[in-house]
């Protein structure tokens, strides 16, 4: 057939393109990192830090992920996957060779070019750091147009920490703050770092708060908490950004399984300023 090419850039969003995987890499003992390459030449996924595609596992199902890689990186797209559901189980057991579908990029992004001139405060729980990790290339990519900038990162213990050489490389910096901390240590674990909720790394965090842009990805009591942390501090709620990533199932609006008060997370998120979704975080059972 000769329509492989046209119907892996097809815009019908609701028409995955095959790609193929090009390494799998494994994060911590349920995270894996899956590097994917388009299965006809020529074909891109163009995306801006924050956005997400919905990939399809022949036979199993289709989940959203957030894109995890350099936004800058030409033909190829990197997904950091968790395994916590019927579909990503079975994508944890993928190896290289094999395909998968593909739709997006869709969803808001980061507000990178907002932060352009300003400091830039980076809080991630857990695997929040994975759609969160995009923001940091471009930072750094482009570090004379920011002023101070700062991750602070939290993870339930030392060894569910991801990217852990990256951040090595990272703290080693002169111009990126970088703090990580742990939940708990278990006994034989030779973890000398700091252990506490990663709200606990906000007061040591170097950023001017009149002058500041925030950017937060976790559970959602985490980003509650880190709101007001970050609040506390003087930053405002028009200036803190959260990414609501919920589990959707179509990712243009027509299922309605992600709605959330009165938006849709796919496509009026995943990432909203926080004083437009603070109202129905306060809700119960929404």
């Amino acid at each position: 057939m000769n329509d492989g090419p046209q119907r892996a850039g097809s815009i019908d969003p609701m028409l995955p393109a095959p790609w193929r995987i090009r390494r799998v890499r494994r994060n911590t003992r349920d995270t894996f990192t899956l590097d994917l390459e388009p299965v006809y030449a020529g074909i891109s996924l163009p995306f801006l830090p924050g956005q997400f595609n919905m990939i399809y596992l022949f036979g199993v199902g289709e989940v959203p992920i957030s894109m995890s890689g350099d936004p800058e990186s030409s033909g190829a797209m990197t997904h950091t996957v968790r395994a916590v559901g019927t579909v990503t189980r079975v994508m944890s057991r993928l190896k290289r060779g094999d395909e998968i579908g593909i739709r997006g990029p869709f969803g808001a992004s980061w507000p990178v070019e907002e932060a352009a001139g300003k400091d830039v405060v980076i809080v991630a729980g857990g695997i929040g750091l994975a759609p969160l990790r995009p923001v940091i290339y471009h930072i750094l990519a482009r570090r004379e147009k920011y002023g101070r900038v700062a991750l602070l990162y939290g993870a339930r213990t030392p060894h569910d920490i991801l990217y852990q050489d990256e951040l090595e490389k990272w703290r080693g910096r002169f111009d990126l703050q970088v703090e990580v901390t742990v939940d708990n240590v278990s006994a034989g674990q030779s973890w000398k770092g700091n252990v506490g909720v990663v709200t606990s790394l906000i007061a040591g965090a170097r950023f001017d708060p009149a002058q500041t842009i925030a950017m937060i990805c976790g559970p959602e009591l985490m980003m509650r908490f880190t709101m007001a942390e970050l609040k506390k501090r003087g930053i405002g709620d028009d200036s803190i950004f959260i990414s609501m990533e919920r589990n959707m199932k179509c990712a243009v609006g027509f299922c309605g399984h992600c709605q959330f008060g009165p938006t849709f997370i796919c496509k009026d998120g995943p990432v909203f300023r926080s004083d437009r979704i603070n109202p129905w975080l306060s809700k119960r059972e929404i």
